[in-house]
């Protein structure tokens, strides 16, 4: 095609002009996009902050950067997003099971949503028509009308989603599984996955993604667990991986390691990413070294992001968002229960927002700063905390190869009312965790002065205030009630339940009381050996383990302690060496199926109250 000087002169601003319309289309002109802890409205105007310990959502006001309500929405609230281009807001309340709906300039809830289980992340459609949450268990997205707050439809995709993202087109849902890392695209239309890209067989504990305003990327913030290395140095890396999510183009994959990124500086749990709407800026909040990372976004598809700067945070920050001007970033730092507002060219603080009072005890709040710090006093290589195994008092999905042989990582659900704890019971407290701190895991300078009394020896309780507060925290993790019994057992479930209590299968003979296990608070340490041991030919600690909880047993796979059972099937057939963890050989394909389901329904009643009933004595610290 031939072109005059006369036509090139009106032909170039043409193609120019369009080219910034597409760029502009591309553009989200709407909150909401991919799910946080936070949100900012598509006007600018207002904030939107999920405080899990006081479980409120807070609004503030960001003309004044002053809290303008906070409203009580129930247990444990994660994502928060602003529907569409309105004031009106949705939550993820992961403990209840609900979806709570508010209007921000009122501070009141207009409705809810009761989903399956765990909701986690959501994200709303440019519109605010619906929106879009993951079900952590058991990895199902639903859609929820946000007119009548009804589920128009549910969608299966993988397991343990929390990360949600949706594209600026609405067509495109980009999710995260929490324990590998795993991105999927989805058709908005179909609710089918179009594409995958999965993690390595070490990445974990992913809970957010990204998407670029104006490039086919989606960052994704997690961890490294490697499994085989129980060490300091070693086990335990921050990542952020990028995905081209363009078909068929450029590196599907590519992960940035954060405890290099510059230099010998090291991080610790990355836990939410943002991006400036012109692109060009890229953030990341570690919650373990309370710091963030301000990166220049690189257009090369090679390096992708390059250092500018960092900045120290508050205590255990879990959220950064960036105001739709680009000119403001916000960070939650959840364990100082404030935003701080910070200029996005010079990154110094603009503003603090105290966001919600401080909800808990001042020696548990201690105790949760410990637990989530990778700073000394806990360790002094920066690369672990305790939650990077245990984030909120869950399990990391990850069996470990420790010295003393495989051990799969327990929840601290019930803990207080379970001691002693570890699968081999070598720790009749939780203070005996100090060997831990000091040990070649952590590498941490201690809680304690001086010497310390060896585990199962001498109490380790009262050396320390430090020390004592971490225990406090730790014991303060509860179970919910299982999904699989909301509306009571099933009839399943009830046979299960005949079979389990039953002379036939003896699950009981150690299975028992309100924790369903007899490992209890007391001077009398019991161990059991259920042919497990078999399974593992580098044990050092068996045959004998400490019997665990069967409570909330139905989302804590793998099981046993060395993780191999995948199913629960598998624990009464594959791994039950001659009926020695129960007598379930002779069982029925039907019965085997009606115990599981009874396992599945656990806990369908609060423990506690039978626990006080039987003079069970709850460990505090």
């Amino acid at each position: 095609m031939y072109l005059s000087a006369r036509s090139v002169r009106f032909f170039l601003p043409l193609t120019t002009l369009c080219f910034l319309c597409l760029l502009m289309g591309q553009q989200r002109a709407s909150a909401g996009q991919s799910n946080s802890l936070m949100d900012i409205s598509a006007d600018g105007k207002l904030l939107a902050c999920s405080n899990r310990d006081s479980g409120t959502v807070t609004i503030v006001d960001l003309a004044s950067n002053k809290k303008q309500s906070e409203i009580k929405v129930g247990k444990h609230p994660e994502g928060v997003t602003f529907l569409g281009k309105s004031h009106q807001l949705a939550t993820a309340v992961y403990d209840e099971d609900i979806v709570v709906f508010l209007d921000a300039d009122s501070g009141k809830i207009t409705g809810q949503t009761e989903v399956f289980d765990e909701p986690y992340g959501v994200a709303s459609s440019s519109d605010g028509s619906k929106i879009f949450v993951t079900l952590d268990y058991p990895g199902r997205i639903v859609e929820i009308d946000t007119h009548n707050h009804k589920v128009n439809r549910e969608f299966s995709s993988g397991s343990h989603l929390r990360g949600i993202a949706i594209s600026n087109d609405d067509q495109s849902l980009f999710t995260t599984e929490y324990y590998t890392a795993l991105v999927r695209q989805i058709d908005v239309a179909s609710g089918k996955t179009t594409d995958e890209w999965p993690g390595g067989s070490t990445d974990n504990l992913s809970r957010q993604i990204t998407l670029h305003p104006r490039r086919a990327k989606a960052y994704l913030p997690h961890i490294r667990s490697r499994i085989t290395v129980a060490h300091g140095a070693g086990s335990i890396f921050p990542i952020v991986s990028i995905v081209d999510t363009k078909p068929g183009e450029g590196k599907r994959r590519r992960k940035i390691p954060m405890d290099s990124f510059r230099g010998a500086r090291v991080t610790c749990n990355p836990w939410d990413t943002a991006i400036t709407p012109d692109g060009k800026t890229f953030f990341v909040v570690f919650a373990g070294t309370d710091e963030l990372y301000v990166c220049n976004v690189i257009d090369d598809d090679y390096r992708e992001l390059t250092f500018r700067s960092s900045l120290r945070l508050g205590h255990n920050p879990r959220a950064v968002r960036v105001a739709p001007d680009g000119n403001t970033f916000y960070v939650y730092n959840s364990l100082d229960f404030n935003v701080v507002a910070y200029d996005t060219q010079t990154l110094r603080p603009r503003a603090i927002i105290d966001v919600t009072e401080n909800p808990l005890d001042e020696e548990i709040l201690l105790g949760k700063r410990l637990f989530y710090t990778a700073l000394q006093p806990m360790t002094s290589r920066l690369w672990i905390s305790c939650a990077s195994c245990h984030p909120d008092g869950q399990s990391d999905g990850r069996t470990w190869h420790n010295p003393e042989g495989l051990r799969n990582t327990q929840s601290l659900a019930g803990m207080a009312w379970t001691h002693p704890i570890h699968w081999s019971a070598d720790r009749d407290e939780v203070q005996d965790f100090e060997h831990t701190i000091r040990g070649p895991l952590m590498q941490g300078s201690g809680l304690v002065r001086g010497k310390i009394n060896p585990s199962l020896d001498a109490p380790n309780k009262g050396l320390s205030r430090a020390l004592d507060a971490m225990a406090a925290y730790s014991n303060t993790h509860e179970f919910t009630l299982s999904p699989y019994a909301k509306k009571g057992l099933s009839p399943a479930a009830k046979r299960g339940r005949e079979l389990f209590f039953s002379k036939q299968t003896k699950c009981a003979s150690c299975h028992s009381g309100p924790f369903l296990t007899d490992s209890v608070p007391s001077a009398k340490i019991v161990r059991h050996d259920v042919g497990t041991s078999v399974d593992n030919p580098g044990e050092k600690m068996g045959p004998a383990y400490d019997t665990p909880t069967l409570l909330g047993i139905y989302r804590t796979a793998p099981y046993l302690h060395h993780g191999k059972a995948k199913t629960l099937e598998e624990v009464f057939t594959i791994y039950n060496h001659d009926d020695q963890h129960g007598n379930t050989s002779q069982l029925s394909k039907q019965e085997l199926a009606d115990l599981v389901e009874f396992l599945k329904a656990l806990p369908y009643e609060d423990p506690v109250p039978q626990a006080k009933a039987a003079g069970m004595v709850k460990v505090s610290k």
